[in-house]
Order: structure tokens, then sequence, then C-alpha cells
């Protein structure tokens, strides 16, 4: 069948990457792609805002499944129109969507459904908001409503900090605001659980650790992510059925109350204290770099698994998976994820010779004559799978170093608190 994949992230390098490997794909397209999908799809140069223009592409090259990886298009309702027009599609519609398009209607949905998530207020001017900071106790958790990157959350342990972020977000930093998010501090390890529903069934997809903060040692502002590693430190079956009970049933319960559904991938992003998982935000997608984390250890047939999604036939599947450990470390442009320079050539990829089990996902790169790029803030992904965490990151500075680029850097320290350093 032929696939089509809209995003042009790592995550969708990955996606392409498993596509490739099914035996039931025979041509991928890519919306808009980078330099890592154009080597095995044809990279598409379209609006991924422009769903007309999409529809028409999918109608005229016979695409049979659509794959919608990155939330900006999949919350401004691509799926919806997509479907209307008899296209089949992965994703959430635009209802389903609020989840993590709205972090305001997550946390309502969580107080009406009884879902344990930090104690929040919401606001709708400055003013209340910072009255109401000079009353709480900190740290205290600022965040934007909308859509942002993975940046729009503000950990704040001075009143003046958060009283900073509050005039960042009410400005329109992230986007036109009319209400924030004010949340208690919950002091414990965050864990990212992914379960893939087709609307009426789901099944867990595994569990990841991101690391956000821009240096090592968890420091520095927030990014889309500097590295993952999978499993889970934290994951069990207890804990396991603690979330889908707690968290994941109420939650689609919920959806099915305002008659709609979930399809495609669900991320809990949660934090557990005292091996009691309590949602932070919900991610209506895979997770970058999770998702290129993930997806290696992934052993059936990828796309059987979308179609049967699509196809509202999840129960027929049985998920095999490698019983291993991944590592992510992104490299990133100097600068990231403040301001950078972009079109800065990265030479010696050619020149890798990877082994079994460890694999290059591009994300912030383009391709021009026969050369690539620089064209992101987080630019390459190297995986690495093992029985050892320890070897995967080992591997994946090697890789790393083989490259030589001047203009990167990474973190060091992905996977520090399962690995003995």
């Amino acid at each position: 069948m032929n696939v089509l994949i809209i995003g042009s992230g790592g995550r969708e390098h990955a996606i392409c990457v498993s596509c490739k490997n099914s035996e039931f794909v025979s041509k991928i397209y890519c919306i808009p792609g980078n330099a890592g999908t154009e080597s095995i799809a044809k990279n598409i140069s379209i609006d991924i805002n422009n769903f007309k223009e999409i529809s028409h592409f999918v109608k005229k090259n016979k695409i049979e499944i659509v794959i919608v990886g990155p939330e900006k298009p999949l919350v401004d309702g691509i799926v919806d129109f997509l479907e209307e027009n008899n296209i089949k599609t992965f994703g959430p519609n635009k209802l389903a969507s609020k989840l993590e398009g709205s972090k305001i209607f997550t946390k309502k949905l969580c107080e009406k459904y009884n879902i344990p998530t930090a104690k929040f207020g919401i606001f709708k001017n400055s003013i209340d908001a910072s009255n109401f900071i000079k009353k709480c106790n900190l740290p205290i958790v600022v965040k934007a409503d909308g859509l942002a990157s993975g940046k729009g959350v503000y950990i704040c342990n001075k009143r003046d900090e958060a009283l900073i972020a509050i005039k960042e977000i009410f400005n329109g930093r992230f986007g036109l605001t009319n209400e924030i998010l004010i949340e208690e501090f919950l002091d414990g390890e965050e864990m990212s659980f992914f379960v893939i529903s087709d609307g009426e069934n789901y099944i867990p997809f595994g569990t990841a650790q991101d690391h956000k903060r821009v240096f090592e040692g968890d420091k520095g502002k927030n990014t889309g992510g500097m590295g993952a590693y999978s499993p889970s430190r934290l994951e069990n079956d207890n804990l396991n059925k603690k979330i889908i009970n707690k968290i994941i049933n109420p939650t689609l319960q919920g959806l099915r109350d305002l008659n709609t559904n979930f399809k495609g991938f669900l991320y809990a992003g949660l934090m557990i204290i005292n091996s009691e998982p309590f949602l932070i935000e919900y991610n209506v997608r895979m997770g970058d770099p999770e998702c290129q984390t993930i997806l290696p250890k992934l052993k059936s047939d990828f796309i059987k698994l979308i179609s049967a999604c699509v196809e509202k036939n999840l129960k027929s599947i049985n998920l095999e998976w490698h019983n291993d450990k991944s590592l992510c470390i992104v490299l990133c442009s100097k600068g990231y994820p403040e301001s950078y320079e972009n079109n800065i050539e990265i030479q010696n990829l050619d020149n890798i010779k990877l082994n079994q089990n460890e694999f290059i996902f591009h994300a912030g790169t383009k391709k021009d004559n026969d050369k690539i790029f620089s064209n992101g803030g987080r630019v390459l992904n190297f995986v690495v799978r093992s029985d050892s965490f320890s070897n995967n990151r080992k591997k994946a500075i090697n890789l790393i170093n083989q490259i030589r680029w001047k203009n990167g850097f990474f973190r060091k320290d992905i996977g520090y608190k399962v690995i003995d350093s």
C-alpha cells in the first residue's frame, strides 16, 4: 500500500523507517519530511496546515493510509477533514486532540472524573494570577494553556520567576491566550506511558523517560526533548494497572461522554510519587524523542498495527517487542532552545557504519546538492538498543563523535538515573 506521513522531525523519520520495514508498504510519501526521510521516501513540499491540498495529493497518489506525526495539525482538525473526504487517517479527531491542545480542558476532565493530578487554578488575567502566586507555596508551576512545543511550562522556585512567567504567557509568547494554568509542584519521578487505540479498544505501547532540560543534571530551560530511554525504570505490573485504571480508562470514558473517542497514540506524561501515578499532561501523538526510542523495540509489523487501528480491529493484533533496552541522544544546534543558526553543513554522516540495533534518525535536517545541512534546533537522533543502558549511551556518544559536527552539542548524561556513572 501507499502511505503518507505528515511531519518533518525525528519522530516522523522513525515512523518512516518502521513503514519501510513493513511487508505491506510499497511506497512512502512524507510531507514535508527531512534529509533522512528523503533517502527512503518521497518528500513532498506541501504546507502541513493546508488540509485541502494534502487531500488532493492523497487522492491523486492513491494513498491508503495517512499517519499524522505532529500535534498542531491534529489539534487543528486534520483527521476530521481527511476522514470527511473518505481518507483513512491515523490520529485523533479535533475534539479528542484537545487533551493536548488545551491543558485547561484536560485539567477539567481530571477534576470531573477524579483522575489524580496536581491541584490547580485557572486564571483569566495577570492580576488575579499574580495575586494567587503571592499566596502559594513554592516551587509552583505556571503553564500556557495551548500548544507550546514542549516549552510552555515554567517551574518557578521564586515568586519573581512566576510573575515573569505569567507576564510572558499573557503577552503572547506561546500565542494568543485568554487563560493561564497554575499548579502545585509535584515532587516525584517522571514517566511517559503510551497506549495505541482504535477508538474502541487500546493496547499499552511502552514506557519511556524523556530528558526535557537543556543541560546535564536536568538544568536549564525546557526543550522539546534532549534524549530518552525505554523502558522507564519505574515500570512494573502494579504501577501499570494503577495508570490504566486511574488515568487512562477514566480519560477515555470522559471522551465517550463527550460523544467522541480516541484513535491513535495517547501519551500520558506522569509524575510517580510513592508508587502512585499523577497526570502531568497528555500528548495526542507519539512523543519526540520517545518515539525514536520505542519504535526500534517493536517486533510486530508497524503498518499492520496502524491498519488495524484505522479499521477498528485492534483486537486482532498481538503486539510483540524486543526484550531489551533502548536509549536516544539528541544532537542539537548550538544555542538551542533559544536562537541558533541554520544551514550549517553536517559532514561525515555517510561515513558512519551503523551496527545492528544502531540507528540515526534525522530531525532538523535538509538535503541540498547531495549535502546535508541543519534545519532546526534538534538536528539528529542517535539510538542504540542492547541489554545495557550504559553500553547504549557509550555507543550513541561514539556515533555522535564520529560526525565531528562543530555546530552541535548534546547531553552526555542521558539515562543517568538508570546508569551508575
